[in-house]
């Protein structure tokens, strides 16, 4: 998932001194860099893992909301939740045309996938159980989502930074609604408010986990933020979303699971515990509550899905015959 560190790659022949210093130069000005553009082959590797495996966190994270579509309590409800994962499968093809700028394909990158040799968000390996774990997902999953999505937004690569902006407007509906439900449930009934208190705190830590590891374990950080791909670190992003969420959910009555948070005067932060970094990378590694579950369900679908896949080729090559002169 995390690639060679900054010390590990060396220079390509092709890539002299100079083009590096006057790439590294635009991107001090804040230029953007476009698919045409001469770039570092660790900068287009980089890239393409980490838009290949956004993309790829879209269209899984389809999945654990897809299954209560038809188990939605309103008609409006039912409504809302079918417009969010058609969101979803949208932001994975605006992901898709941006890694494919890079040069890598379609088919490579879901290859990849489905052989288990790329990987998406961990936050997808675990099932949503209740109704009210749709909510959470909209206002703490979605959230932490559009926090790194902002700064990707102002990311160095033109393309991906463009698909970032799009994704970010509807990525905040998507946290609004799940914000509304959370207030609604924890104003509730009795059961209610214990639904919605088990589903924040079965999804509190693997949500602070979406961010990725500590700055000091994360080996690729030092080169993403030296080519502003990233702008801010996972550190960074992480305790701004638990400043924003813990006096929210505090004010609903929502009990976090962590004996040890606390706020800290001097930082003017919310600390937390020790996130359970053990748990984190059982999950990456195939070992979470769903990961197979969720692998079966794309392959499922992308064999399903051959027969078009193969008409679309056939109908393309029609019409490539019938425009070549006789």
């Amino acid at each position: 998932m995390y690639g060679a560190s900054v010390d590990d790659f060396d220079l390509d022949q092709e890539e002299n001194p100079e083009q590096l210093a006057n790439f590294e130069a635009r991107i001090a000005r804040g230029e953007k860099i476009e698919p045409g553009d001469w770039m570092p082959s660790e900068y287009r590797r980089q890239l393409i893992r980490m838009i290949s495996q956004h993309a790829h966190s879209e269209v899984v994270g389809m999945l654990p909301e897809g299954a209560w579509i038809t188990k939605a309590p309103t008609l409006r409800r039912k409504l809302i939740l079918i417009a969010k994962v058609q969101d979803e499968a949208g932001h994975g093809q605006y992901l898709y045309h941006a890694a494919e700028t890079l040069g890598a394909t379609r088919e490579e990158m879901l290859d990849a996938l489905l052989e288990g040799k790329a990987k998406y968000s961990s936050i997808f390996n675990y099932p949503t159980l209740t109704w009210a774990d749709i909510g959470t997902i909209g206002w703490l999953v979605d959230g932490a989502a559009i926090m790194n999505q902002t700064m990707l937004a102002r990311c160095s690569y033109g393309p991906y930074s463009r698909a970032m902006v799009r994704i970010c407007m509807e990525e905040n509906f998507h946290k609004k609604q799940g914000q509304e439900m959370v207030i609604l449930l924890s104003q509730g009934t009795p059961d209610q408010k214990a639904m919605i208190q088990d589903a924040i705190t079965r999804w509190w830590w693997p949500t602070l986990m979406m961010f990725g590891p500590h700055d000091s374990d994360s080996p690729n950080t030092p080169i993403l933020q030296k080519w502003g791909i990233k702008t801010r670190s996972n550190d960074e992003l992480r305790q701004d979303f638990i400043n924003q969420l813990v006096p929210d959910l505090q004010a609903l009555g929502i009990t976090l699971p962590d004996p040890d948070l606390h706020y800290d005067d001097e930082s003017e932060n919310w600390i937390t515990g020790p996130i359970d970094w053990d748990e984190f990378w059982r999950v990456i590694k195939g070992d979470g509550p769903v990961n197979k579950e969720r692998m079966a369900a794309r392959r499922k679908a992308h064999d399903d899905g051959l027969w078009v896949r193969e008409a679309l080729q056939a109908y393309a090559e029609k019409q490539a015959a019938e425009a070549m002169p006789a």
